[in-house]
Formats: C-alpha cells, sequence, structure tokens
C-alpha cells in the first residue's frame, strides 16, 4: 500500500482522533493530502481548532521519517488494516467514530463477520458467573460463532479462554499497543488468540502504553465488532456498562446473564435488565435475540446426571451449588465426619466435580 505511511503516522497522532480524520478525508480527498495539507486548510475544516491544529502541527515534527515507522511495523508482522481498505471489518465501519487504522496480530480471516458475540464484564468476576459462561460458550461449540472481548482479567478472560477451548474464533481488543501487552499475565492467552484461534487488535501504535482512558475508547471497538453484546456481572461503576451504552447506542442487541441479588457486582446487571436488556440463561438465547436461526445447537447430556459419585460424594454433591460453601457448613448439612467430609471433597476436587476457593469454601463446576 503505497500511502500506509500516512496512515500510520496519524495513528501516531493524539492531536486527530477519528472523527476528525474522516472530515480530513472527505475535504482533502487522500490520506496523503491529509498529512501535507496547509494550517490553513485544516483550520476551514468543521471541528478542527487552531489548538489541535498547532499539536498536530508539532507531533508531525517529532516524526522523524514515516518510511521508518512503516518499516518497523513491517518487521514486527503486524497486519494493517485502514478505513479505506475493503477488508475493514463492515460492522465497526457503521459506527459513529470507528478507528481509521487497525493493527492485527492473527488472522480475522479465521472469523465470521456475521456471527461475533461481544462478551464483557467483571474484572472481579465470582465463581458462579464464571462456570455459567463456559457452558454458555461450550453449548456454542461447533458454530462459527466468533467470541468478541477485551483480554482483561475476569470475565474477558474467562470468555477468551472458553472459546479456545470449544474451538470457536475469538477476537480480543486492546487498550493499549502490542508492546505492552496489558495485564501482562494474559502474554500467553494473547499468543493462543493471535497463533491459532482468531485475531488480537488494537487502533493504538504498537508502542503506545496502556493508560485508562485508552479502555473506554476500545469498549466502542468490541461492540461495533459485534451483532449483539452479553454482560455477564458487573457493578453499577463497571467499565462494562460502558461497553452496554456503546451497544445501545450502535443499534446493536443487549443482553444480559442474571446473577445473585445479594451480589452487588451484579447491580449494574439487574439495573440493565430494568432498563430493557434481554435476558439470557442459555446459548439458545442468544440465538433467538440475535436472529441466527441458521444455527443449530449440538446439545450434549450434562453429565451432572450421570455422574458416577459414592454415597458421601452425592450427598455433598447435593448440597453444593455454585455459591461457596464452607467446609463446617457442608459437615452441618451432610452429617459426615470431619474425615468423611474431606476424603469426599478430595476426590471430587481430584476428579473436577468441585473447586476448592479460599478459605476452604467449595463450589459446584458446571460440567457438559
Amino acid at each position: 500500500m503505497d500511502d500506509l505511511k500516512y496512515w500510520l503516522g496519524f495513528s501516531k497522532i493524539s492531536s486527530i482522533g477519528s472523527v476528525q480524520l474522516r472530515r480530513l478525508l472527505d475535504y482533502f480527498g487522500s490520506i496523503e493530502h491529509c498529512w501535507h495539507c496547509a494550517t490553513g486548510d485544516l483550520l476551514e475544516i468543521e471541528g478542527v481548532s487552531l489548538r489541535a491544529v498547532e499539536k498536530f502541527q508539532g507531533e508531525k515534527k517529532k516524526i522523524e521519517s514515516l518510511e521508518k515507522i512503516e518499516e518497523e511495523i513491517l518487521k514486527k508482522d503486524i497486519q494493517v488494516i485502514t478505513w479505506k481498505d475493503e477488508n475493514y471489518p463492515v460492522y465497526l465501519r457503521q459506527i459513529y467514530d470507528p478507528p481509521m487504522v487497525l493493527f492485527i496480530k492473527g488472522d480475522l480471516n479465521r472469523c465470521n463477520p456475521e456471527k461475533n458475540l461481544a462478551i464483557v464484564g467483571s474484572r472481579k468476576a465470582s465463581h458462579y458467573i464464571k462456570e455459567i459462561l463456559r457452558k454458555i460458550i461450550r453449548d456454542l461449540k461447533g458454530t462459527d460463532i466468533t467470541v468478541v472481548s477485551g483480554m482483561a482479567v475476569g470475565v474477558d478472560s474467562c470468555a477468551h479462554q472458553s472459546a479456545i477451548e470449544s474451538s470457536l474464533s475469538t477476537v480480543a481488543v486492546l487498550g493499549s499497543g502490542f508492546d505492552k501487552i496489558y495485564p501482562a499475565q494474559n502474554k500467553d492467552l494473547f499468543k493462543k488468540i493471535a497463533d491459532t484461534n482468531g485475531a488480537v487488535i488494537s487502533e493504538y501504535y504498537p508502542d503506545i502504553q496502556p493508560r485508562p482512558f485508552l479502555f473506554p475508547r476500545r469498549n466502542r471497538i468490541i461492540s461495533g465488532l459485534s451483532q449483539g453484546t452479553l454482560v455477564a456481572e458487573a457493578g453499577l461503576n463497571s467499565g462494562a456498562l460502558i461497553t452496554a451504552s456503546l451497544c445501545l447506542d450502535q443499534g446493536r442487541e443487549l443482553m444480559c446473564i442474571p446473577g445473585n441479588v445479594t451480589n452487588p457486582n451484579t447491580e449494574g446487571i439487574h439495573k440493565l435488565i430494568k432498563e430493557g436488556a434481554a435476558v439470557v440463561t442459555k446459548a439458545e438465547d442468544i440465538l433467538n435475540y440475535l436472529n441466527w436461526g441458521d444455527i443449530s445447537l449440538n446439545k450434549n447430556t450434562n453429565r451432572n446426571n450421570n455422574l458416577k459419585l459414592l454415597d458421601n460424594e452425592r450427598k455433598i454433591y447435593e448440597i453444593l451449588d455454585l455459591e461457596p460453601r464452607s467446609f463446617d457448613d457442608l459437615i452441618n448439612q451432610s452429617k459426615l465426619s470431619a474425615d468423611e467430609l474431606m476424603s469426599a471433597l478430595t476426590s471430587m476436587e481430584l476428579n473436577g466435580i468441585i473447586t476448592q476457593k479460599p478459605g476452604q469454601n467449595f463450589v459446584k463446576n458446571i460440567n457438559n
């Protein structure tokens, strides 16, 4: 692409946002002319202030060579899609302020752009919501649905990982450049997605560091790529509510997984439901709300009904649910001795039937 260097140049400019750059393109006709335009011409464009022009000219001077930054991108094996490219994501193009440049690791062609499902939620996700989310995503196995999220800890990571385990494509949208993966603990997840299961994308030049104000901006891309957004656990101040609002502004379907009403981390969810968000309790609900009637789900018999449990294990299993239960509580309800209970819990944990949480608390796993 002969003009790629100019697009990359603008990706390093903070004074000209995506909306303003589109106005420049409409006015000047090409990205090259936008880069070389005179100050007086810039001031003729609606929404471009003198302060922005002065900052733009100052930022341009700091870029030593456009050819050098283009060479840097090519060396890092990063694909670049610009607003003018035919393969720019069609649903993302429809939002108010689509990114003018997308940096990509992996392959967006692995994903079906007509079947993108955004999943967002709390970074402090409960065991309950993770188990419900894993089950919903497992039930989508064998479909061509792509899971889109933000690769944060909590719900985002659970959504990506569950998609990988179910052989679904997944797209992670970063709030930073590729040189600084955030959070650092998700570097392996980044590599898995880029290498085999889909793509990691960012609108930010690779050297851009993660900053708090960048993450709300990236949320418009998560919802913008998708036909619908599923919110899985969110407090009243959660960033997931920003994505939910953007989803509605973009005219897309907003869905929520209801949670425990005593958990403050679900207050945002129930607020959205009261305001009209669709309620999702199973994978079929998503297909119905998004009119994906051409997709059929492979129903597997729930293993919970056919678990081979010893008597003591069966007794414990019937007491447990998806909220943590303490060791003392299990003793009181099961009437087992401490040794009997510990033996049964150890066996069940080794077999993946339950999970031990901090403080000798135990929860049931949902298995298919």
